[in-house]
């Protein structure tokens, strides 16, 4: 009879316990960062002050940039123009706050498919992207106001005339020619 009654204990216990463990609802507000980031580079002689561009792409809270577009407006001998002229790789990982303030890193990789030249933003470390996020913990927001500041470093490729090695710091605003960036998005260190 005790062991029925302490089995019968157990199994109540069990219930109990198992109740209100699925499905409890998230408090994560998902964000996805989207459209057209327009870059203004900083620093760097020559050729290499010439490396402003345009990239459309697509992230949403971390992860690999899905990039559908990218172009510069003015590439100098440092890397050719044209069609699938460059290869563009990136990351990125933000997150919401209970407020839709948006704060995380991103980095972005610019590979000259005919020369070898190399252009990476949020480089030693991540750049930082900060903006706004309309989403809720039930649907996936769209950043707005994006937002990203950090450094720059450019390695030339073999036998590229006038493009010397060169860092800087640059901004990159979503949909936007100019934007400003907040106090702590703008305390990025000086380039050594």
């Amino acid at each position: 009879m005790k062991k029925l009654a302490l089995l019968a204990l157990l199994a109540l216990e069990l219930a109990v316990c198992g109740c209100g463990t699925s499905g409890a609802p998230s408090n994560t507000t998902n964000t996805q960062a989207t459209g057209n980031w327009e870059a203004q580079l900083t620093g760097g002689t020559e050729q290499a002050s010439l490396l402003n561009f345009v990239t459309t792409f697509t992230v949403t809270n971390s992860g690999p940039l899905s990039v559908t577009g990218f172009g510069f407006f003015n590439a100098g001998s440092c890397f050719a123009t044209g069609t699938n002229a460059e290869t563009v790789t990136g990351n990125a990982s933000f997150t919401t706050s209970s407020t839709n303030t948006v704060t995380g890193t991103l980095t972005l990789t610019v590979t000259s498919a005919t020369n070898g030249s190399v252009l990476t933003l949020g480089t030693p470390a991540p750049a930082t992207l900060t903006g706004t996020s309309n989403g809720t913990t039930t649907t996936t927001g769209s950043l707005s106001n994006g937002i990203v500041v950090g450094q720059w470093s450019l390695s030339p490729g073999s036998n590229v005339t006038g493009c010397n090695s060169a860092s800087g710091n640059f901004i990159m605003c979503q949909g936007e020619a100019t934007c400003t960036p907040t106090t702590s998005a703008a305390a990025i260190k000086k380039p050594e």
